[in-house]
């Protein structure tokens, strides 16, 4: 299979059984995208994939919060992390909630006139601030905040920046069209919990989400991530981790830092770029690291880890943000 994907080849989502095909028909049924290259990415793991979807869709999807406004957190996620597909699909969704004017000037990076959509997009691209949302609506929002920083970093690691074949969402006819084409979706209300039984990993939940839909899939999604540190050594998952520790949670990687040599190890320069700057995952990355016995299984695992303990830093950031009860 080709297409967007860069360094795997996943089979055909028409071949899929067991839980990867019972994920693509929920995705396909709640999300309203057929084949979406983002799950299909990840479907060398099933665990992966199904604590993914789950955490998307019980934040983002599901919930009683604006689905506009978990949008443009979402998008600003996706700028800070500049992840051009990510920010496209998210214009792309909010002309779907019938916001055209709003859609394009994110996509744009204009900052929305409404004061509280204004908000929510600058604290989706810098969450260190004041909550601009509702206490109670908090594991929907934060959920959705953790789900795409991990998403941007699997998509700008393992997909072209296309989104579209052609290139076609450069046109924002073409963009508003497919807005509209999941209109009915995306104001369908979505029940909440329906993935949990998908999920083939558990773990924890975290402080700021009471035992709910979001707290178990954002568990499952910590145990299957990180189970890709095992295929870095010690050292290397911990010079990774230290890296990542040091890190704002929204300071881009300056292009002069210092990176793990390509050469003598490469596992922990892949990981770490998964991590602080996803959108410079090369092929050279990629193929000094891998071997005739490195599956699309352990690709996916590795950039999860890094993607992780990225995730791991920022929810450890909204932790010590001031004033507020997480």
């Amino acid at each position: 299979m080709t297409g967007p994907f860069l360094y795997t080849s996943p089979q055909s989502p028409a071949s899929a059984t067991g839980v990867v095909a019972d994920v693509y028909a929920q995705v396909s049924a709640d999300f309203g995208v057929k084949d979406a290259p983002t799950f299909v990415a990840l479907s060398a793991s099933p665990s992966l994939l199904t604590s993914t979807w789950a955490l998307m869709r019980e934040s983002l999807l599901a919930g009683r919060a604006s689905r506009t406004g978990k949008e443009l957190v979402a998008a600003g996620v996706s700028l800070a992390n500049q992840c051009p597909f990510c920010v496209t699909a998210h214009a792309v969704l909010l002309h779907a909630t019938g916001d055209h004017r709003l859609a394009e000037g994110v996509l744009r990076g204009e900052e929305p006139e409404a004061p509280g959509d204004r908000a929510l997009l600058a604290w989706g691209r810098d969450p260190r601030g004041p909550w601009p949302f509702p206490a109670d609506e908090a594991p929907e929002y934060v959920g959705t905040t953790l789900a795409f920083h991990f998403i941007n970093r699997i998509v700008s690691s393992l997909l072209s920046e296309r989104m579209l074949p052609g290139g076609a969402e450069k046109y924002r006819l073409v963009r508003r069209t497919a807005g509209r084409s999941l209109a009915g979706t995306v104001r369908r209300e979505v029940r909440p919990g329906a993935s949990l039984p998908l999920l083939r990993t558990h773990g924890e939940a975290p402080a700021w989400v009471d035992d709910g839909p979001v707290g178990t899939a954002y568990g499952a999604l910590l145990t299957a991530a990180r189970a890709g540190e095992e295929l870095l050594s010690d050292e290397d998952a911990a010079s990774v981790r230290a890296s990542v520790a040091d890190w704002d949670g929204v300071t881009p990687l300056p292009l002069r830092a210092e990176l793990p040599s390509r050469a003598q190890r490469p596992g922990a320069r892949l990981a770490l770029l998964a991590a602080r700057a996803p959108y410079r995952v090369t092929a050279e990355d990629v193929a000094a690291w891998r071997t005739p016995a490195s599956t699309d299984h352990c690709l996916v695992h590795l950039v999860a880890f890094g993607a992780i303990c990225a995730v791991e830093r920022v929810e450890a950031i909204l932790r010590m943000t001031v004033g507020q009860p997480i």
